[in-house]
Formats: structure tokens, C-alpha cells, sequence
């Protein structure tokens, strides 16, 4: 009888979220913290991108967190000892298969392990093979606060760095140095296997919205949610540049691996302008175009009836970017039901008032949830146009910056 085999439940995942890490091979080290029993998550996560998962336990993981639970997230063997096969130059070796090394969560112990070229474990072993054949390592410490801080851990972590081992931050609270939650991890992979045309590049985005005080509770404002301009931080994130986010009002979610600076009003956003430093400056803030006359003390009560606002326009914010902005500084328009003639006409009105060298210029009335369609003119008039997902629309305004508008 013959025996009919199905998907394994791993390869339903793959890609679902994106091909980020589509054809990599990531080997998973787990060392004995608690916070092993996150790694399910984060190789489910993983190959949402893409990635090939290999798990390597030490013993010590093994007592907190069954291998085979991560046989079963990865849809491949777990290997928890050395032996005669020598699994660690297959992954890690000069001619290894593995793109990446992702310790994590990693202990002190671990840390200073690698950093001392001991081997005397599984994922160690794996580490000093990877050091050896050039295979990029990233480590994410899980400890007590108090270990992480003990000077002689702190030097070895110092170490790693001269070795170029890449750390993702933990979490110090409840004095713990907790390791990095999923996100914040995988965010750090695709930065590292991904495209580095931004590696290095200083990089600020302005975005989310403006509120303009009516009295001490209600506000002028509008319906920005600050998605695109959080979506263009992510994607320079990920290609290597230090990105640096000022936000306003906004309802999209931030990742918590990227800090923000908030701002509220136009005003305050006036103030940072002047201060802006970056090579590239792009700015998808809703910035109200009105503010009102006087700020009311208070609450005005709702039982005065009739409430007039006298409002006066707010000063230009764009422009204020321009001395800042050293390679490139990128402009937003939103218009509603214009024709493309009449856009073009407001983005090209937007470069000569602003002096930007890009204009990404859209109908609101295309907008939907997290799809958006989107035009990007240089300072010629030349224009490329895009439809789909926020997230691949950032990508495609950071291609037309590094690479000019395919217009």
C-alpha cells in the first residue's frame, strides 16, 4: 500500500507574510534560559518570511524546552549533540549552508563563551565555526539584569562586538534583561540578510498628524494614521540605514524596535525642523493646514451651543527641512478627486515651493485600509505609479530615491 505523505504544517507558513528571507538558511541556537520557550514563535515567524529554520539545542535548553517542539515549528531534525557527523560544518562550516547564526535567546554563559573562543557546547561550537568561516552571527541575550551588568559579561559583550556579532538589545524590566520580543528579533534578521543599499545612510521620517489645540481637550486634527510614514521608517530599518522617526498623531502601530520622537503641534514640528540633520528627509506628515486664532482655558462647555472658531493659516513646514536634508528630501501630496493632469500640476507646484527633489502625490479617495496607490514625480515631472500594500509602496518610494523614477 502505497503512503500518501502530506505538507508538513511548516511549509503552509512559508512566506505567508512576506519573501524577505525567502532562500535563507537560519540556524536557531537556544541555550538554557526560560525565555527558550518563545522560540516556537519565533520560527514560525521566521519562515513567514521565507527562512529555512535549523534548531541546535545545548543540553541545558533541552531541560527547559522540548526539541521536539521545534522539529515540529521548523519541519526539520533538532540537533542537541555533536556527533561523528559533524553537523556543525554542514551549517557552519567554510562551505556550511547556513546564511545566518540566531542565538537566541542567549545566555551570559553563552556570551562569554563565544566571545572567549570556548566550544564546549552545541551552539558554541556552532558559533566558533561560523566565526571562523565568515557566517554573520546574531545574539539575543536573556539574563538577570545583575548578570548582564557584571563588568566581566559586559567586556565579553564588548568582544562579541569587536568580532562583529550583532546584539539585539533586551528588555530591561522587572530586573531582568528580558530577551527581545519576536518582532523585534526577526526585524534584526531581515536587517541583516537583507539588501544593504541603505547601510549607513542617515535617514529621518516625519509622520502621523498635526493637533491644533481648540481648548485644553479638544483638538483641530486630521485622519492621517501615520501607516505610510511608519512603513517607510520600517523599510529603511531593514536596509540597513539608522533611521530616525518623529511622530505625531497617528493610529498605526509601532514596532517596538523602532523609537520615535513625538511631536503634536505644527508648531513643535516648526521647532524640530530647524534641527533636523539627515542625508535623506522624508516627510509624509498630515500637517494641519490651520490652526486656531486663540486657545480657549479649559474645557469650553458644550451647553454654550453655537461655537465659531476663528482659525489662521500655520506656517510652511516642508521647506524648513531643505537645509537638513543633505542627499534628498522627499515630499507628500493628498489630494481628493483630481484628475492626474491636475495632480501632477500640485506635485510639481510642491517641488518649486518646497525645493524637494521627490514628490510622492496620491488620491485619498484610493486610499483603503492598507492599500494605497501612489505617484512619485522628481524634479523633472517624471513620474512612476504604484498600487498595492503600504508596505510594498514604501519600498518602491525608497527604490525611486536610491535609483531615480522609472518615468
Amino acid at each position: 500500500m502505497a503512503i500518501v505523505t502530506g505538507m508538513h504544517p511548516a511549509e503552509r507558513l512559508r512566506g505567508v507574510k512576506s519573501i524577505k528571507l525567502q532562500g535563507k538558511t537560519i540556524v536557531l541556537g537556544v541555550t538554557g534560559s526560560i525565555a527558550a520557550v518563545e522560540c516556537v514563535k519565533l520560527a514560525h515567524e521566521l519562515i513567514r518570511h521565507g527562512a529555512e529554520i535549523h534548531a541546535v539545542f545545548t543540553r541545558s535548553a533541552t531541560e527547559i524546552l522540548h526539541p521536539n517542539a521545534l522539529q515540529y515549528a521548523t519541519g526539520n531534525p533538532v540537533v542537541t549533540q555533536i556527533t561523528g557527523s559533524m553537523e556543525y560544518l554542514e551549517m557552519c562550516g567554510r562551505d556550511g549552508k547556513a546564511d545566518l547564526l540566531l542565538i537566541a535567546p542567549c545566555t551570559s554563559n553563552t556570551i562569554s563563551k563565544i566571545a572567549q573562543g570556548i566550544d564546549d557546547s552545541t551552539v558554541t561550537t556552532y558559533a566558533a565555526n561560523a566565526l571562523g568561516s565568515g557566517i554573520p552571527i546574531l545574539v539575543a541575550p536573556a539574563a538577570h539584569e545583575s548578570m548582564m551588568d557584571n563588568p566581566a559579561v559586559a567586556a565579553n559583550v564588548r568582544r562579541l562586538q569587536e568580532l562583529r556579532v550583532e546584539l539585539v538589545e533586551p528588555r530591561r524590566e522587572e530586573e531582568k534583561a528580558k530577551m527581545a520580543d519576536v518582532e523585534t528579533i526577526v526585524a534584526h534578521v531581515i536587517r541583516r540578510l537583507g539588501p544593504k543599499d541603505l547601510v549607513d545612510l542617515r535617514v529621518l521620517v516625519v509622520a502621523g498628524s498635526t493637533v491644533e489645540p481648540i481648548d485644553d481637550v479638544r483638538v483641530v486634527t486630521n485622519r492621517s494614521t501615520g501607516g505610510t510614514g511608519i512603513e517607510l521608517a520600517k523599510v529603511a530599518f531593514e536596509h540597513g540605514a539608522n533611521v530616525e522617526l518623529w511622530l505625531g498623531r497617528h493610529e498605526t502601530p509601532v514596532p517596538p524596535w523602532l523609537p520615535f520622537k513625538a511631536f503634536e503641534t505644527t508648531a513643535d514640528l516648526v521647532s524640530m525642523a530647524e534641527k533636523a540633520d539627515a542625508d535623506v528627509c522624508v516627510v509624509p506628515a498630515a500637517v494641519s493646514d490651520f490652526t486656531p486664532a486663540k486657545k480657549q482655558s479649559g474645557k469650553i462647555p458644550s451647553r454654550d451651543g453655537v461655537l465659531s472658531l476663528d482659525l489662521q493659516p500655520t506656517p510652511k513646514v516642508l521647506n524648513r527641512f531643505r537645509k537638513g536634508a543633505k542627499k534628498a528630501l522627499v515630499g507628500f501630496k493628498a489630494e481628493a478627486g483630481v484628475s492626474e493632469s491636475e495632480l501632477k500640476a500640485r506635485a510639481m507646484a510642491l517641488v518649486k515651493e518646497a525645493d524637494v527633489d521627490f514628490v510622492v502625490a496620491n488620491d485619498i479617495s484610493k486610499v483603503k485600509g492598507d492599500t494605497t496607490s501612489i505617484t512619485i514625480f522628481d524634479r523633472k515631472g517624471r513620474s512612476e505609479t504604484f498600487e498595492g500594500s503600504k508596505a510594498l509602496a514604501a519600498e518602491r518610494v525608497w527604490r525611486a530615491i536610491l535609483h531615480g523614477v522609472r518615468g
